[in-house]
């Protein structure tokens, strides 16, 4: 799936901002297991944007030294 480039590089700080709403979305529902699954969502979005920013981040930085290898 191919999406246009504004939106491609905005995934990462999308990610980020709906785990950490998730995340305080968790501090104050206290109804049925509302609280567990706001967390496990914003855990599992936190750590996914960061994965996909910190990889970006080094790609770009190798790409741009000229040290990308081809494997």
């Amino acid at each position: 799936m191919w999406v246009s480039k504004p939106i491609y590089e905005s995934l990462p700080y999308f990610y980020l901002s709906s785990g950490f709403i998730s995340l305080m979305a968790s501090m104050y529902l206290n109804h049925w297991y509302w609280p567990t699954i706001c967390f496990v969502v914003g855990i599992g979005t936190l750590v996914g944007g960061l994965i996909v920013f910190l990889k970006r981040r080094d790609y770009r930085l190798r790409v741009h030294r000229g040290r990308l290898r081809e494997e």
